[in-house]
């Protein structure tokens, strides 16, 4: 949970002074490290659960979480994430020992039910997912942003650092994704389930190198984000997302290397946890301030524990994987942790669990037997093993210790679950919690079944029959259902469009549901070229775009049967182009036009298309077609 009374550097003075604040904080952070200060002498554990509220008809985003905050006052455990449709839940530290597991599940399954029942007021319900699969991109647009003053000063201090024009992605898997958008809201996108570990000063590096180790395996049995806009893409997309929606980042012609505020790290860490702070800082440049009102230095002089607040905003706004964390327990003991980011939310509340028990036992357990991990494997090979679990999942092949090729799930089954099993035997962990959850890991590893798996099977089962809207409504709709009955992913069936009783697409957006696989021309292109490749690809309306992919024409099958119907009768060796025949303004749609409209439109002036523009750029058609989909699945709901 960031800091909420934080501001954007408004003057040179003010930037001074933060900074100054920040190397004061490094200086007493290391002052207490030097002296012993840190607590060591108990290991917490605690997590943090993101989530998504849909609405319950259309199963799209449900920006309502101000109203729900305004009747969750008296929950402090409850808070607001950066977009609207968000909200998040910090779950007890609570030690590592007995039923620490089953007593986190509870406790967030009752934290959910509590959020759930005010949902319920605004016909909502929360979806535990890496990446909603019908959020849209125009959700993710400012008016969205949650209005609370921190959001509002890290989204422009993010814009004010961007290199290029506008924020890219750039994603590739089974489709494509390629897209600009103007605001970094982009990072909204992604929830997780991130876990924290408390860890003593001097086992810190140690663990911490562990867990970079640990982060590709974690990504690969965990993977539940494989959908973005439609596009199936990552395993875990939210590892390409993240990084690219806050990256400020641009290409040049030079090969200088620039380090993106989401990052794996640039090797391993050495030395003690201020390293980390250090290379953060001077990396870095900072974004935001607040008002600090200790003297860090002069704090610790007087033997004083400080809460470091410059470098805790400062370290807040750099995202690594695995996150370092400074906080002061309730004895008054400052102590250290070890945050995992790279886990996302759900599927369900138990899935979550089991992530996180596979991740703390293995940590203690690798600990237990490797001293110094760095000596078994290179840190590019674990980058490398990070950034292939983010795009392959559970189907990765990793480089391990010793250099072995080894799969994902080999490695899980006769490695890492052993010791992830013994990890929690040594914190003497409840022996059915043990059984409990590493038994759903394996039977993930077994099965070969993911909350990513699920999600690709399903949506490309669907995606020839019904259009890509329905397809991902079916998909949350039951995501929804399993997760309520906290069913574990391996156990789920795949959905079927049968299944959903509800969907109607009144409401539903013209870029819901647009092609965007175009054949175009341009208007010097020759008739027969036009005809040609309309009878190849079975297409009776043709765009006409010029260089800069803005519409300038249409030409449509009528118009070419009028012609050639002509020119059998007249002998004409004049060449006619596209330009000769093409309606020059054709009737448009733009992206955010409703369904409904669309139609309307093209009963109105008659026409069997709508070209879809935004500005001038073509960016989509529709046909009657679409709308003869769209009208046959409703017409099969209403015999059914």
């Amino acid at each position: 949970m960031g800091f909420q009374k934080v501001n954007t550097l408004d003057s040179q003075q003010e930037m001074q002074h933060f900074v100054r604040c920040l190397l004061d904080d490094v200086k007493a952070f290391e002052y207490m490290l030097e002296h012993n200060w840190f607590e060591s002498d108990i290991t917490r554990i605690g997590a943090e659960q993101e989530m998504c509220l849909v609405d319950n008809k259309t199963f799209k985003p449900a920006t309502i979480n101000m109203e729900v905050m305004e009747q969750m006052t008296e929950y402090p455990w409850c808070v607001t994430e950066l977009a609207k449709f968000n909200l998040e839940t910090n779950l007890s530290p609570r030690e590592f020992v007995g039923t620490c597991l089953s007593d986190m599940e509870e406790e967030n399954r009752h934290y959910l039910s509590l959020i759930q029942k005010v949902l319920d007021q605004f016909d909502a319900s929360i979806v535990l997912c890496g990446i909603l699969p019908t959020l849209r991109k125009h959700d993710l647009e400012m008016h969205n942003l949650t209005p609370r003053d921190r959001y509002f000063a890290l989204m422009a201090a993010i814009q004010k650092h961007l290199l290029g024009t506008s924020f890219e992605l750039r994603v590739e898997g089974v489709d494509e994704l390629l897209v600009k958008h103007d605001s970094p809201l982009l990072e909204a996108c992604n929830t997780s389930f991130q876990v924290h570990l408390q860890v003593s000063p001097n086992e810190f590096v140690k663990m911490y190198n562990i867990a970079q180790v640990l982060a590709g395996p974690m990504i690969a049995i965990s993977a539940n984000s494989p959908l973005v806009f439609g596009r199936r893409l990552w395993h875990e997309s939210r590892i390409a997302l993240f990084q690219q929606s806050l990256d400020t980042r641009t290409a040049h012609d030079h090969m200088r290397e620039r380090l993106p505020r989401v990052n794996f790290g640039s090797g391993w860490l050495q030395g003690d946890i201020t390293q980390i702070y250090k290379e953060d800082i001077s990396r870095f440049r900072v974004l935001l301030a607040g008002s600090i009102e200790e003297d860090s230095l002069e704090m610790v002089r007087n033997g004083k524990v400080p809460k470091l607040r410059a470098l805790q905003i400062h370290n807040s706004t750099v995202y690594r994987w695995n996150r370092p964390c400074y906080g002061i327990s309730p004895n008054g003991k400052p102590h250290l942790r070890i945050e995992n980011r790279v886990i996302p939310a759900g599927p369900t509340v138990v899935d979550a669990t089991a992530n996180a028990a596979f991740w703390l036992g293995a940590m203690i357990g690798m600990g237990l037997h490797y001293e110094d991990v760095t000596k078994h494997i290179d840190f590019v090979d674990a980058r490398d093993n990070f950034l292939k679990s983010a795009k392959f999942g559970i189907d990765t092949t990793f480089t391990w210790f010793k250099d072995n090729k080894v799969p994902v799930t080999e490695l899980i089954l006769k490695e890492l679950l052993p010791l992830a099993k013994e990890g929690l035997k040594h914190r003497k962990v409840k022996s059915a919690d043990i059984t409990k959850y590493l038994d759903i890991i394996e039977a993930r590893a077994t099965e070969h079944k993911t909350g990513a798996r699920w999600a690709l099977r399903s949506y490309t089962a669907m995606k020839n029959q019904v259009t890509n809207d329905e397809a991902m409504v079916c998909l949350t709709a039951a995501m929804i259902k399993n997760q309520q009955d906290n069913r574990p992913v391996h156990t789920w069936t795949e959905p079927k469009a049968t299944d959903l009783e509800n969907w109607t697409p009144s409401k539903l957006k013209v870029e819901e549901f647009m092609s965007t696989d175009l054949f175009t021309v341009q208007k010097d292109d020759v008739i027969e070229l036009v005809a040609e490749i309309m009878d190849w690809r079975r297409i009776r309306y043709m765009p006409v775009e010029d260089s800069k992919g803005e519409l300038v024409g249409l030409v449509s099958s009528r118009i070419l049967l009028r012609y050639f119907a002509k020119l059998n009768k007249i002998e004409d060796d004049t060449v006619r182009t596209v330009k000769d025949l093409m309606i020059v303004k054709p009737i448009t749609a733009t992206p955010e036009t409703t369904i409904m409209e669309a139609m309307s439109k093209m009963r109105q002036h008659k026409i069997g298309c709508l070209p879809v523009v935004k500005g001038k750029e073509l960016v989509g058609i529709i046909t009657e077609m679409d709308f003869l989909r769209i009208t046959n699945r409703l017409m099969e709901r209403l015999e059914g």
